[in-house]
């Protein structure tokens, strides 16, 4: 027998096991306005530090400190408040409508609402979303009917996709929406051959790319930095790290590189970790990212340090991998009480100017529900016509092609 040490893997454990302590004391977050705001051009080797810290704007007392606050005016956060009340309505309405069996499953964004509805503040009109199944808060901030989406959800008559996708994978070229994929991962490189293929074309608009955090394992979120890196393409490049993937814990994709930011590290990528509880820090970063795209600088990769409140789908259940507790302990709080409270300390907002708006955007969202639900099923029987299927495989016939067509007797 040999005298050397027989080898072993290491197999990544959560902190917890449901029916435990909820701990969160990995999460090391630094005092608010305290992590400095580099020059957009800066190299990626100078801001090191970013991939390991979290940019935070809005201290405990609800007051917005530091280098990156001060870009929103009161109206544009009171309107990014709108927006993430609004999606938070809107996932209580679909939510209780899958439980009644009006659609097949749903995904919560609750606890997540701040990281797409600032970060779509930040683009441009033009610009395009390659996101993942947690980012509806893009299109809700962009004004994209909740009727549109909700008759996606439900698979009705006036379905834009005319059942084409699952439940909640959304798709509108309008509002910079790519279709939503149901295999994990793909549309991060996706993203970054949309923001080449800009560049060739020498056009103005810039990509973001999204990915979970377990989904970072897979082997297209790796091919997406060798080639943003290697091309500098025009993409902002996101992680949203809700501490879970569907029911295994972010060590087990992070490894051992300490943060997720960390990973664009390796490709020369400058890489910040933000606060993604705090709208006005979110927007901030995003802001920057997208400035340094414009400008030809190359990609930035963001990681969004948040929690999922809710189960990963209607198909899961929490309980059987985390404590029930958990949510409660999460440190960085709720997005939408966070921003609330800065409003009513600005003197732009009241508990019951709050209370009113509630009322009002659940009314908006009952109305465009049974609007939605007015709406028949897609296909007679439930079965598309031969006429669906085949404008919905094929493109339309160019007319070049068609004379030519007809010329042969075809």
């Amino acid at each position: 027998m040999s005298d050397l040490d027989r080898l072993s893997l290491h197999v990544p454990e959560p902190a917890v096991r449901p029916g435990g302590e909820p701990d969160f004391s990995n999460v090391k977050i630094p005092k608010a306005g305290s992590v400095p705001r580099p020059e957009v051009d800066v190299a990626s080797e100078e801001i090191r530090d970013l991939a390991y810290s979290i940019i935070r704007v809005l201290n405990r007392d609800g007051e917005a400190v530091g280098p990156w606050a001060g870009l929103l005016s009161d109206d544009e956060l009171l309107a990014g408040l709108r927006h993430m009340m609004t999606l938070r309505a809107f996932d209580a309405r679909m939510l209780m409508a899958q439980r009644q069996g009006k659609t097949s499953f749903y995904m919560q964004h609750l606890g997540e609402e701040a990281v797409s509805c600032a970060f779509r503040k930040a683009l441009n009109k033009g610009d395009m979303n390659f996101p993942t199944y947690r980012q509806a808060g893009l299109l809700i901030a962009d004004g994209y009917p909740m009727v549109e989406m909700m008759n996606q959800i439900f698979s009705n008559e006036s379905d834009p996709l005319r059942g084409r996708q699952l439940p909640i994978m959304y798709s509108s070229k309008e509002h910079g929406f790519f279709t939503i994929s149901g295999n994990l991962a793909t549309q991060y490189v996706q993203a970054v051959g949309w923001a080449m293929a800009s560049a060739i074309k020498r056009d103005t608009r810039i990509a973001a790319a999204w990915i979970g955090d377990g989904s970072t394992a897979e082997s297209d979120f790796h091919s997406a930095l060798v080639f943003a890196s290697t091309y500098k393409a025009p993409v902002i490049l996101n992680i949203v790290n809700n501490q879970w993937a569907i029911s295994t814990f972010q060590g087990i994709a992070r490894g051992g590189s300490g943060t997720f930011a960390a990973r664009g590290l390796g490709f020369g990528i400058p890489a910040l970790r933000v606060d993604g509880n705090d709208y006005l820090a979110v927007y901030a970063v995003a802001k920057w990212a997208a400035e340094r795209a414009r400008r030809n600088l190359g990609p930035t990769l963001i990681e969004y340090v948040t929690y999922r409140v809710g189960a990963h789908s209607t198909s899961d259940d929490p309980s059987a991998y985390r404590p029930k507790t958990e949510s409660e302990a999460w440190p960085l709080g709720d997005p939408v009480l966070r921003l609330k409270k800065h409003l009513i300390l600005r003197g732009a907002w009241s508990e019951e100017r709050h209370a009113q708006a509630e009322a009002e955007i659940l009314d908006e969202v009952i109305q465009a529900q049974k609007q939605a639900e007015g709406h028949g099923t897609l296909h007679a029987g439930g079965k598309p016509s031969v006429r669906d299927i085949f404008e919905g495989v094929y493109a339309e016939m160019p007319p070049h092609i068609r004379r030519q067509r007809q010329k042969a007797g075809y």
